[in-house]
């Protein structure tokens, strides 16, 4: 797609976990292309004000929502705050994970598996709940995933279990919304240069995941950001109920 061309002019985006990342990269590259987006940030004000300016300046409305995904209401409290700078939704992108220590599964704590779940799969069933009962017909719904729930590792089995819940509810929306031309599709990033990747690996992991990746890199977020957009424009209309690898060539 053309560098400016702004194919999703009119539309209304919610993204979660959207001030850095991926997400950062997602809500800008969709307010280029003509969003109005309402993003989700959690503890990182600075970078949600970062986000808002930056999208500002290239000439895109973005507004940050404060909310808590982990918290029953936080969900609610996202989608609420979203309807008041938004005249409905055609565009949900759920793309919050919760930061995770590896942990062997003899050391994985029941707290920590529910909250691993929490952010990573109630909170997209919730807003695809919401997408459900609200979201205009011919809606486009982007949920993340990972490359983990099919290239498994020791020390994240709740992460990983997690992201396999969201592939389903995924699979399972696209067939109940199809009927409304509304599509659901999963993106799964492989080793993307984000703050949650070098706080989840060691340096050397690092390394290797970049060595191992067939392109040669790390992906930057902006590569997943652009398939996420895909996903959202007219041209993907006949896509859905479908996995992508943004990986690379890894998965």
């Amino acid at each position: 797609m053309a560098e400016g061309t702004r194919v999703l002019e009119g539309k209304a985006a919610v993204v979660t976990g959207g001030s850095r990342g991926i997400g950062r990269a997602v809500v800008q590259r969709l307010a280029r292309d003509g969003a109005t987006v309402v993003f989700g940030w959690r503890s990182d004000a600075e970078a949600a004000a970062e986000v808002e300016t930056s999208v500002a300046a290239a000439g895109g409305v973005a507004h940050g929502v404060r909310a808590d995904l982990a918290e029953p209401g936080g969900v609610a409290t996202l989608l609420a705050q979203a309807q008041t700078h938004l005249a409905g939704l055609d565009l949900l992108v759920n793309n919050a994970a919760a930061r995770h220590t590896p942990a062997l599964l003899v050391d994985l704590s029941e707290d920590e598996y529910d909250r691993l779940m929490a952010v990573n799969a109630r909170a997209v069933f919730l807003a695809l709940r919401h997408a459900a009962q609200h979201m205009r017909d011919g809606g486009r719904v982007v949920n993340l995933s990972t490359i983990n729930t099919v290239m498994p590792g020791p020390g994240i089995a709740a992460y990983a279990a997690s992201k396999g819940a969201v592939e389903q509810l995924s699979a399972v929306a696209s067939r109940e919304l199809a009927a409304r031309g509304i599509t659901v599709n999963t993106v799964s990033p492989g080793a993307t240069d984000t703050d949650l990747l070098h706080a989840t690996n060691s340096a050397q992991s690092v390394e290797i995941a970049a060595r191992v990746t067939p392109l040669g890199r790390l992906g930057q977020p902006a590569d997943v950001a652009d398939v996420v957009a895909f996903l959202c424009g007219p041209d993907a209309r006949w896509v859905t109920g479908q996995n992508i690898h943004a990986a690379g060539g890894l998965g």
